[in-house]
């Protein structure tokens, strides 16, 4: 027969069932714990890995040196003479418009100048005036002299007399100078060439208001000697040992193809731009013919030795910044390294540099928008394009 009385459970069986359960809970929750840790440690390691970009990386390509060495430069006529009026009116008639060929002192413009006019007027009015009182007091201090050989007056009165005759024609000298300078400012009415050349700008017309000017942009005429020219261009410094007084240098234009023109080196600045690191060297052409036009772009070429040897990169490794032309390159560590470079000449595909790199650079064949110096990168393939 069963006793119908439950079951007595111990108290230390109690407690021990307790932490039975405890540790079995807290094994649950560190195991979570981990398991989280675990994940989370590996979303990031995959998210870094994303993050970092990866790039092909090329090596430049190790070859002879070009004959000769191209350069952007600038064409600017020999002389350059912006007209400015002197003297203030309207234009009553030009007579040169732009690409008229003027002689020295031709007339290209006059100005009615109503103002001057009536100053003149009143100028040599004045100066009768001045002349009319120095010719009474002449008059009357040479009386004053013969009445002092009879002891009729004093040598004081003649003196006085004679130094107001000093005073008046101090007056009437005054006055002709003003008159002199009032015709001096007419003549400017006459805009004339300053020397042989083509008005490359006309900036007024008949009947415009016309005012005592100097800043740019208010020039009436431009007036400039084309049958000679300037060309500018800026040599790297690492070629100016190359270039001196003397040398000869080929260019050409966009709007003669095909057809090579010949300048001579004329000047050189001298120092470096602390900017570009080039200098500025100017060369003279012949225009007689006309064929060239100041104020363009041309492409000069000058004859280098050809016993070095430069380093080619193609086109989409530069990087073009405020500071000048760069490359991006990878060192040991995958990171970037923005060099500076300084480009020879242009063959399209490819590009000879001056200087800049090392043969063993690993060069970013395109890089990547906002690269920056120090980034960490993934390196997909290393090769050799020449």
């Amino acid at each position: 027969m069963l006793d119908p009385r439950p079951p007595v459970f111990s108290r230390s069986k109690l407690w021990t069932a307790l932490l039975i359960v405890g540790v079995v809970a807290a094994a649950v929750v560190v195991h979570g714990l981990r398991e989280r840790s675990a994940d989370n440690s590996q979303l990031k390691a995959v998210a870094d890995k994303q993050s970092v970009r990866t790039v092909t990386v090329i090596a430049p390509a190790v070859s002879p040196a070009s004959p000769s060495m191209d350069l952007p430069g600038r064409i600017e006529a020999y002389a350059k003479a912006p007209l400015y009026s002197r003297i203030s009116g309207y234009l009553k008639v030009w007579k040169a418009d732009i690409g008229t060929s003027v002689k020295a002192g031709q007339l290209l413009a006059e100005i009615d100048t109503p103002d001057v006019d009536q100053q003149i007027l009143q100028a040599k009015a004045e100066l009768a005036s001045t002349q009319a009182n120095a010719a009474l007091s002449e008059t009357t201090a040479k009386r004053w002299q013969s009445l002092q050989t009879t002891n009729f007056v004093s040598a004081q009165a003649v003196e006085e007399k004679m130094g107001d005759l000093s005073a008046k024609q101090a007056v009437v000298n005054a006055s002709q100078a003003n008159v002199n300078r009032l015709q001096a400012l007419k003549n400017f009415s006459r805009i004339t060439a300053p020397f042989d050349g083509v008005v490359t700008a006309r900036n007024t017309d008949v009947g415009a208001l016309v005012n005592v000017g100097g800043a740019p942009g208010t020039e009436l005429f431009v007036v400039s000697d084309v049958s000679r020219l300037r060309l500018y261009v800026n040599i790297p410094q690492n070629q100016v040992a190359a270039i001196h007084k003397g040398s000869v240098a080929k260019f050409t234009v966009p709007e003669k193809p095909g057809k090579v023109f010949t300048a001579t080196v004329q000047s050189m600045a001298q120092a470096i731009n602390a900017g570009s690191g080039s200098m500025l060297v100017q060369l003279a052409a012949d225009n007689s013919r006309g064929e060239l036009l100041p104020g363009g772009y041309a492409q000069v070429s000058f004859d280098m030795p050809a016993h070095t040897e430069h380093l080619n990169i193609p086109p989409s490794a530069l990087i073009f910044t405020k500071t000048g032309i760069q490359v991006a390159t990878v060192d040991a560590q995958n990171k970037v390294v923005i060099k500076p470079v300084v480009v020879a000449k242009d063959h399209g595909v490819r590009l000879e540099l001056l200087s800049g790199l090392e043969s063993t650079d690993r060069v970013i064949e395109n890089p990547p928008d906002g690269v920056m110096q120090g980034d960490l990168v993934n390196v997909a393939v290393v090769e050799n394009k020449k």
